[in-house]
């Protein structure tokens, strides 16, 4: 009888941590961000050297991967954007035109054709004209076509490319890449980036940017 009380006492412990410990990781570890250790230099320099836009605030650097029709995406910049701007967060927004997939369209002429505009003459302006305007109703007014424009169409592939680029670099930091792809640095200097296509996650990012 003691063995047996002995034995359904430590099966409760055992339980009791499980629960906690799947607790944890269910509310808090699995939406933490990852500490970029491996190849900070060259992350940086892609996300750097990228088309970005931004309102030119004077605070942290916070750069986020984005495609125009991306729910998690438009989430995170009706929901986030105004109180990290009211921080004083340098939101640098770099908007890709995906490429095609299985032969199957992932972009289009006039997602393009903006893509390519803010990539080369960098309007936060145009990029909150955009957004601000439904999908459908946006035909991209005044701006010249990328497709059949071979400078314009480079641009275009050059996000591309950053992104493909950047999926290994990332993946062997723990990052599994996918939109929105945020990538910031903390206080103390540390690189931090998440696919951040939660609501669970943001509230680790406003906390290392001090939001």
């Amino acid at each position: 009888m003691k063995n047996w009380k002995l034995w359904a006492g430590l099966v409760a412990v055992v339980v009791v941590i499980a629960a906690g410990w799947g607790a944890w990781w269910n509310f808090e570890l699995r939406w933490r961000p990852k500490t970029i250790t491996k190849n900070q230099a060259e992350i940086a320099r892609i996300l750097e050297g990228s088309g970005w836009v931004s309102p030119g605030l004077n605070g942290p650097k916070l750069y986020m991967i984005s495609f125009r029709t991306c729910p998690d995406c438009i989430r995170f910049k009706k929901e986030e954007y105004p109180r990290l701007h009211k921080a004083g967060i340098d939101t640098r927004l770099i908007e890709i035109a995906r490429a095609d997939r299985n032969g199957v369209p992932k972009s289009t002429p006039v997602e393009r054709a903006t893509v390519a505009e803010l990539w080369i003459n960098r309007s936060w302006a145009l990029s909150e004209k955009w957004d601000a305007t439904p999908v459908d109703a946006w035909a991209a007014p005044g701006l010249k076509p990328a497709d059949g424009d071979i400078a314009r169409t480079a641009v275009i592939e050059a996000g591309r490319k950053s992104v493909e680029d950047l999926i290994p670099l990332l993946k062997k930091n723990g990052v599994n890449f996918a939109y929105p792809l945020l990538v910031w640095w903390t206080p103390d200097g540390q690189m931090k980036a998440c696919a951040c296509e939660k609501r669970e996650t943001y509230r680790f990012v406003r906390k290392d940017l001090g939001v």
